[in-house]
């Protein structure tokens, strides 16, 4: 049976068991889910929860991480690094009751440098319902069963970063599209995920070393890319350090361009590209700037294209949604929730957060929104372009930089310490 078609009569037969309430069921297989957007089609998800309320189970980790869980056929995987990176693993788990099914693990025999808040597990694994991928960055890239049988293996190159990695893979039409840096290499790859050959390898310029520009202030980016569908066109779209690209899934050919990222302090981007309709909006990291352009063009279109600049802004870390006609942030520094209109760049609202910063990315669940802070507590707010309306803060009172992963009413939320099945 094909994984597609597996996916789908797992979901439908699950929903069938558990009711009408239930049809929405889906599993949340890659960074920012199906759609790689941060929506869930859930709508039985918990609004409120606490250390022990609406706790289905927890599992301890063997460290910290900042990568976060996926959710496919009944199993939980997440990734954790030990001995400064030096073993880099995947973890398995029973999404029923949190029991460790298996653990794979890669021996890499460098210390590489990175930054103190991000440990060797940066990149969260993706997986088609039958294998799943897992990018170690300079460890490699691993495909497994569902067994954890290894089916195939890369390795891509060293990439050194003062700062680490942190891009997730993603997969579309069998192949695993993978943003690799940053490092004084960088390029878009698509590799089988059949069989793990490259199909195609688009190279990115870079300044110096890569972590300084030729101003000798900081570059990369770590953005995740993802899928559009323009008018009938599927395109793969990225933030680089100083342009957003569009590639061609099947070539690798870069579509078109647009410059602005290039920011007072640096050249870096942190965040994924969010599509508002016919617009896109990307954000530049450290304060840096954010642009929005039409997404229509070939080559160079950041002249007739681009419709707005703004910088400096809050630093951006954890990637937004666009619902209701509006782009929806979380911020880190100040610590503070927006809603922004696409179109303009302009500021509808902005609160403070009353919480952490936030480096996990946003989810809109439910209608509502979902984002946890750095201090373990999830934020639950309306999308409302009006005005803010807090819903809920959950508090485990353990630090965490993820992403909660929203599958069939329960939600999955890494904190450093431990892996949480949240349901009501």
């Amino acid at each position: 049976m094909k994984p597609l078609l597996r996916v789908l009569c797992f979901a439908f037969s699950y929903s069938l068991l558990l009711g009408p309430s239930t049809l929405t069921a889906e599993d949340w297989p890659a960074f920012r889910g199906p759609r790689g957007n941060g929506t869930s089609l859930e709508t039985e998800v918990p609004l409120k929860w606490n250390q022990t309320e609406n706790i289905v189970w927890k599992v301890r980790l063997p460290t910290s991480g900042n990568s976060s869980p996926i959710v496919s056929n009944g199993r939980v995987f997440v990734t954790c690094a030990e001995k400064e990176g030096r073993q880099r693993s995947l973890y398995c788990y029973d999404r029923r009751n949190g029991q460790q099914l298996w653990v794979r693990t890669v021996n890499f025999d460098k210390v590489l440098p990175t930054h103190k808040t991000n440990n060797y597990c940066g990149s969260t694994p993706v997986t088609d319902g039958e294998r799943v991928v897992v990018w170690h960055s300079s460890a490699g890239l691993f495909c497994y069963d569902f067994a954890g049988k290894e089916l195939w293996s890369r390795n891509l190159g060293e990439f050194e970063h003062i700062w680490g990695y942190g891009v997730s893979p993603l997969l579309h039409d069998g192949k695993v599209i993978l943003h690799c840096g940053p490092g004084k290499r960088v390029f878009m790859t698509a590799v089988d995920l059949a069989n793990g050959k490259t199909i195609w390898e688009t190279e990115e310029p870079t300044e110096g070393d890569g972590q300084r520009n030729n101003e000798r202030k900081y570059m990369g980016s770590w953005s995740t890319p993802v899928i559009a569908d323009i008018k009938g066109q599927e395109l793969i779209v990225c933030s680089m350090s100083l342009r957003v690209n569009a590639y061609a899934p099947q070539t690798g050919k870069i579509i078109w361009s647009c410059y602005g990222l290039r920011g007072k302090k640096g050249d870096l981007a942190y965040t994924s590209p969010v599509l508002a309709n016919d617009i896109c909006v990307a954000m530049g990291g450290y304060n840096g700037p954010a642009i929005g352009f039409r997404l229509q063009g070939t080559g160079d279109i950041t002249d007739p294209e681009r419709l707005w600049r703004e910088e400096p802004n809050p630093q951006r870390i954890s990637t937004g949604v666009f619902t209701n006609n509006h782009l929806f942030m979380a911020n880190a520094g100040p610590n503070i929730f927006q809603c922004l209109n696409p179109s303009t760049g302009k500021i509808v609202w902005q609160e403070r957060s009353g919480g952490a910063a936030c480096w996990g990315s946003m989810v809109l669940a439910n209608e509502h929104l979902y984002v946890t802070d750095q201090n373990g507590t999830t934020h639950v707010f309306k999308p409302n372009a009006a005005r803010f309306e807090k819903v809920a803060q959950n508090q485990l009172k353990e630090r965490s930089n993820s992403t909660p992963a929203f599958s069939d009413g329960q939600i999955f939320l890494r904190t450093f310490q431990h892996l949480y099945c949240i349901g009501n």
